[in-house]
């Protein structure tokens, strides 16, 4: 399990849990090194931005002309000298008098093409086309950063979590070894008649409390451990000096210089999806807009109907008679429908813009409150801190010269036992006070996207 070690903190006897297995210690900034090497998460998001990149590419190879290649050789019957050919899939071309013609009724057709056609103007779609595609890659790569800081933030929370509880758990087994040498002392001195047998029982009972919240502590420590085993994969880890630096006044956080920065990716996030949608407006816009195209293309036919009229019945025929055309030109194609249409659904991106500049707005004016807040309290949280950590000192220093009355008879054991009370939630505030204080800490970081006080202090 695990060692923790506390006498520095309350000069009180050391605790150590029993550890299976060759552990090693981690800092909080080692352990994130892992997640990031492993959390699948993370590679979620990493795949989100390379899609993305991958359809900024297709936005942008929709530039390139758009070329077509056929060819077919077809034997069925035929209206013209030509005979008959598919021009395009799903068009059928004939054409003449069959009346005209000798030979066999059927005969054999070749035809191929190849066809180019290249926008060469759109009014700037094309090109607005590109740069949303751009903003859309450059929002999924802040979604990921975002994603990193929460992700850390949550990092931090388990593993203060497992700090918080196996600290609770070193807390609940000293206050066990104290209460197994009062009910041992109290014991004794029932049994040479200098106290009341009730004593001894009172002394138990306590004690049996004390074993059943140690209990409790072991089972909230071994959850704790599970639940940030599920971010960085490690399955043995020594929490021995990360729980002495968790109860250790630490330095200043050097976060709190930090302000909140418009790049903070909680705050950009909602700029580049307002420039998204004012981009794709534009695009519906001039997507109503006429295109210009040049067009060229080539055709080779070939067929079993001679200039004489006689017609071929035999496939190799079907590649004589030969022609070979030749188009190039320009063309002009404008969806006038759309005009209204377009017009209306651009309206609709430009206000989803604006709803994304007012969330932002909000997002920067919660942001600056919480951070305002968050320094406030780990103001004053530093304050509670020295003085919980006094209070559990002298706390001891009065408990070690009470249990030496009490062995003395000077004392009863209700005076005692209240002495211990003290002692016990004075350690326990000390221990909530530093879990609080290290949430604070997260959330000021999460706040200003600085985790390396944390990752170099815990």
């Amino acid at each position: 399990m695990l060692k923790l070690v506390l006498s520095a903190l309350f000069g009180l006897t050391l605790a150590a849990h029993s550890v299976q297995g060759q552990q090693k210690s981690y800092t909080l900034g080692e352990l994130w090194l892992e997640v990031e090497k492993n959390y699948p998460g993370i590679q979620a998001k990493q795949s989100a931005i390379q899609s993305a990149e991958f359809n900024q590419k297709a936005v942008k190879s929709k530039a390139l002309p758009e070329a077509n290649i056929q060819f077919q050789n077809t034997y069925g019957t035929f209206e013209g000298n030509n005979g008959g050919f598919f021009p395009q899939p799903g068009f059928f071309n004939v054409s003449g008098n069959p009346a005209l013609s000798q030979g066999s009724s059927s005969a054999a057709n070749t035809f191929g093409s190849a066809t180019l056609e290249f926008e060469v103007f759109s009014f700037g779609r094309q090109k607005a086309e590109n740069h949303a595609a751009k903003t859309l890659t450059t929002q999924v790569y802040t979604e990921k950063e975002g994603y990193l800081i929460q992700l850390k933030k949550e990092l931090t929370q388990r593993f203060v979590a497992v700090l918080y509880a196996d600290s609770k758990l070193g807390w609940a087994e000293k206050n066990a070894t104290r209460l197994k040498d009062i009910y041992q002392t109290a014991a004794g001195l029932s049994k040479s008649g200098l106290s009341p047998s009730a004593d001894s029982l009172l002394a138990h009972a306590t004690y049996l409390q004390a074993l059943a919240g140690r209990d409790y502590w072991q089972g909230s420590t071994n959850s704790s451990i599970q639940k940030l085993e599920e971010l960085h994969g490690i399955q043995e880890i020594d929490f021995t000096n990360a729980v002495v630096k968790f109860l250790r006044l630490g330095p200043d956080s050097a976060a709190g210089y930090r302000q909140i920065d418009s790049a903070h990716p909680f705050i950009e996030y909602f700029t580049l999806k307002s420039d998204y949608y004012k981009l794709q407006s534009s695009v519906l816009k001039k997507n109503a807009l006429p295109s210009l195209k040049l067009l060229g293309g080539y055709a080779y036919r070939g067929t079993g109907i001679g200039a004489n009229g006689y017609v071929s019945g035999n496939w190799e025929d079907g590649f004589s008679n030969s022609t070979n055309n030749l188009l190039i030109g320009a063309g002009v194609t404008w969806n006038i429908t759309s005009l209204l249409t377009n017009k209306l659904k651009a309206d609709v991106m430009l206000m989803d813009s604006e709803r994304s500049i007012h969330r932002q707005k909000q997002q920067v004016q919660a942001m600056v409150k919480d951070l305002s807040a968050a320094r406030s309290f780990l103001t004053e949280q530093k304050k509670q801190l020295t003085k919980t950590l006094q209070a559990v000192k002298q706390a001891g220093e009065a408990y070690e010269m009470y249990m030496a009355r009490y062995r003395s008879g000077l004392i009863s054991l209700t005076e005692l036992l209240q002495i211990q009370v003290y002692l016990q939630q004075a350690e326990a505030d000390h221990v909530d006070a530093s879990r609080d204080y290290w949430l604070q800490v997260a959330g000021e970081a999460e706040l200003t996207a600085d985790f390396g006080f944390l990752f170099d202090n815990l």
